[in-house]
């Protein structure tokens, strides 16, 4: 190989004793499910589901063999102690949730931290997403952005969120449960204005997957029209990054004269104004000198 090292790393055998997998399952699409979680959920010594029935279909479709505990919202801290000392017995163990990667809004992110916290290894096996696939596939930027899942479904709480979210500059990417979609459209446009752009995105990877916008106003439109059926996950435009108003010399002169009336030396008056204002400390210098020389004539 001419002295190159090999891009191919060997895998150890999975799944490993002791270990939990973190396992990504389809959003819709089956054939999303990887050769690599195929496989692990096959042979696995347990499986925390959030619904073991509804994750039984594709469990039973891959001959998995391993015992299967019902893992969700209602029953985490009974049941973490229990999933726990399976590891702590040598068995494996994979967590995965109805859809997607668990750990994002859901309670696989307490069985991992509680797994890290008493020593055991955790691998996540990469799957589907639909926070992720909703916003590559929005338009909009995807070079910063912030994850706020579910917001509380009322209260001071709901309202402190959104007003937040109202003035991040960076994309934000929202769930929301079909029932209460128009409502937090609503709120949005209160808080954004009904112009900011968004892509409401449902149904994503299945045969009638939608994205609605390109704003506020054309999703909330669309869902008053349409009764929305289910979940669906909201990418959000960030606010518009607000542009200092440019000021007069005289204004910057000023604040120069002020610094140093309160005790401090023009260089170092120039410097402390420079990051203020994002002026260059030799421009607000300049300044200071021309100011001098104007009064001296």
């Amino acid at each position: 190989m001419n002295g190159r090292r090999s891009n191919i790393v060997s895998q150890r055998q999975e799944p490993a004793a002791g270990v939990l997998y973190v396992v990504g399952t389809p959003i819709g699409h089956l054939g999303d499910l990887s050769p690599r979680a195929r496989s692990v959920l096959a042979k696995v010594s347990a499986i925390a589901c959030e619904d073991t029935r509804h994750s039984g279909q594709i469990l039973n479709s891959l001959g998995a063999q391993g015992h299967r505990f019902s893992f969700h919202q209602h029953n985490t801290q009974s049941r973490l102690p229990q999933l726990l000392e399976l590891l702590n017995t040598g068995q494996s163990l994979a967590v995965i949730s109805d859809a997607g990667l668990p750990g994002i809004s859901d309670p696989g992110e307490e069985l991992v931290a509680a797994a890290r916290k008493a020593g055991h290894e955790v691998i996540c096996i990469p799957g589907p997403c639909a926070a992720i696939t909703a916003l590559v596939s929005s338009g909009l930027p995807c070079n910063r952005f912030c994850f706020e899942g579910f917001l509380p479904t009322k209260g001071k709480e709901r309202r402190q969120q959104l007003v937040a979210i109202a003035s991040e500059t960076r994309t934000t990417i929202l769930y929301e449960a079909p029932h209460r979609l128009v409502k937090l459209l609503k709120e949005l446009a209160q808080l954004c204005g009904d112009k900011r752009p968004l892509q409401v995105a449902r149904e994503l990877t299945k045969r009638h997957e939608q994205q609605i916008g390109p704003t506020i106003a054309t999703a909330l439109q669309h869902f008053i029209e349409q009764k929305p059926l289910g979940e669906c996950t909201l990418v959000l435009g960030g606010a518009p990054i607000a542009v200092p108003a440019k000021q007069s010399d005289a204004h910057w002169i000023a604040e120069l004269e002020a610094l140093i009336a309160g005790g401090i030396s023009a260089s170092d008056a120039a410097r402390q104004l420079a990051q203020k204002s994002g002026l260059s400390k030799r421009t607000l210098y300049a300044l200071l000198h021309q100011s001098a020389e104007e009064e001296s004539q």
